[in-house]
């Protein structure tokens, strides 16, 4: 996805090194601006004319990707490897609390996993379903282990977890001291009658 230097010739040592400053400025950029940061903003930032952005990335798009979509597959792989944890409840919520964490101090994740949208996370995308079906093998695991309700769905944990990266950000800003992740998850767990 994205870029493709895999087929290009490697890049000359200032040229690799101009190209991972872009990497680290759009990175920092991303996460506290979110997915609405200029190529010449992100240029201005590095110390670069935008030229040398478009060089290494020809479009927004490739350059979101080049950030983000490893942030994102790692929630996936996260999620695959706990999928044979030995507790399932555990696992769940851990990773739930590990992605709100994490996404919730990075503007663009959140705005990818709120909307479903951005670069590497659109709709239909092999990633947006990636991120389903790993999430679904962990909640299918953790309710048949009795630690949460029967009656969520899959869809219905990708909207809480976008409400919880809502909730958590807003806590955040007024400097809210409760974890809005720990207040979700509770509500998720099984509950004798």
């Amino acid at each position: 996805m994205g870029d493709d230097h895999s087929t290009a010739r490697p890049l000359r040592a200032d040229a690799r090194r101009n190209r991972e400053r872009v990497l680290q400025i759009a990175q920092e950029a991303l996460a506290s601006d979110g997915l609405t940061i200029s190529f010449d903003e992100i240029a201005r930032r590095a110390g670069f004319g935008v030229g040398t952005v478009y060089r290494h990335f020809p479009t927004r798009e490739a350059l979101f990707e080049a950030v983000l979509l490893g942030r994102m597959e790692r929630f996936v792989a996260d999620a695959r490897a706990l999928a044979t944890a030995e507790d399932p409840g555990r696992a769940f919520f851990g990773w739930f609390r590990t992605v709100v964490e994490q996404a919730s101090a990075n503007q663009a994740l959140c705005e990818m996993l709120e909307g479903g949208t951005g670069p590497a996370f659109r709709r239909g995308t092999t990633l947006e379903a990636d991120f389903a079906a790993a999430l679904g093998r962990l909640l299918q695991r953790a309710q048949r282990a009795g630690a949460v309700r029967g009656d969520l769905r899959t869809e219905d944990v990708q909207d809480l977890l976008r409400g919880c990266l809502t909730a958590e950000r807003r806590a955040r800003a007024r400097g809210g001291k409760v974890s809005m992740a720990e207040v979700v998850c509770d509500g998720m767990r099984s509950h004798p009658r």
